[in-house]
């Protein structure tokens, strides 16, 4: 039986993405029975040393480029490679699913967060519109995930949602890997007061009133990930306490091991968004995994786990 090609697309994530790459490419590349290609858009160039082949269609050069151009590169892309199965990780990307799944292909939508709730919090969409697009994204999203062929979600709230459009849905949560994190054994009282943030840095996952409070505590902060679009170094640094962290840039998975094993306490102070409040972050995880105290916003979920 000749191997049926399955394949991932993304014009958002990087191509190392924990969930994308290694989580849900990788396991599948480990069944002889499937060959594996990512696709993405960030203008790296191809990889074919990877058990998972990851080509590469350009990185646009704005946000409107992206949502413009980029699904349309990708899409001709699938079409060259006629895969059997496209499994998609990004809303702009809705569209063509659609159109690929009217054409015969399995088309599965993986869906990270609650896409309506998130626009509601978005800062580059002017507030009154925040509403009203939200309403027309979810009639969107509603009419699309009838067409596909599964769906895949990050949390229960968001396939309870999209159950009423889709039957075959499975909910996936975004854990860590046990392995990666497991053996750290730095004992916690002989390591330094250090705080440490792990993830996407912007204004609505509480990068802020985290660094004003340093003024306060006088703490260190270690901070590594990457920069949002409505935050950057030259903002952070005019806060009140900016002159307590230490930025690491965007880490590796060996890098982020190393710092968990020399931090104390694990920062996930989210604002209370209404996608975030219902959320399942990975670093919440990681960080108990890896042992080490956790402050958290004040979310009613949070307070279960």
């Amino acid at each position: 039986m000749p191997q049926q090609l399955i394949c991932h697309i993304t014009s958002v994530h990087k191509r190392d993405d924990i969930r994308i790459l290694v989580k849900e490419c990788r396991s599948i590349a480990q069944n002889p029975d499937y060959q594996v290609v990512l696709l993405v858009a960030d203008s790296l160039g191809n990889d074919t040393t990877n058990p998972v082949t990851i080509l590469d269609v350009g990185k646009a050069t704005s946000r409107f480029k992206r949502m413009l151009h980029t699904p349309q590169a990708l899409y001709k892309k699938i079409i060259e490679l006629k895969p059997h199965v496209v499994h998609f990780h990004d809303p702009e990307l809705m569209l063509i699913g659609k159109k690929l799944a009217k054409s015969g292909v399995k088309v599965i939508y993986d869906v990270h967060e609650d896409l309506p709730k998130q626009i509601l919090a978005k800062s580059w969409i002017p507030k009154i519109l925040r509403k009203p697009l939200a309403y027309l994204v979810e009639k969107v999203e509603n009419h699309c995930v009838s067409k596909y062929s599964g769906i895949v979600t990050a949390t229960e709230t968001i396939a309870k949602r999209l159950s009423k459009y889709n039957s075959q849905i499975a909910v996936v949560h975004n854990y860590p890997i046990l392995s990666e994190l497991a053996n750290i054994n730095t004992p916690w009282h002989s390591r330094d007061n250090l705080l440490g943030y792990i993830g996407s840095i912007s204004q609505t996952r509480g990068i802020i009133p985290l660094i004003e409070s340093l003024a306060i505590s006088k703490l260190t902060l270690e901070l590594a990930g990457i920069l949002s679009d409505d935050v950057s170094l030259t903002n952070l640094s005019s806060l009140p306490g900016y002159q307590y962290v230490n930025y690491h840039g965007i880490l590796n998975r060996q890098q982020i091991t190393e710092l968990l094993s020399k931090i104390k306490i694990g920062m996930v102070t989210l604002l209370p968004t209404p996608s975030y409040v219902e959320s399942l972050p990975i670093k919440l995880f990681e960080y108990m995994l890896a042992g080490i105290p956790v402050v958290a916003s004040n979310f009613t979920l949070w307070q279960d786990i």
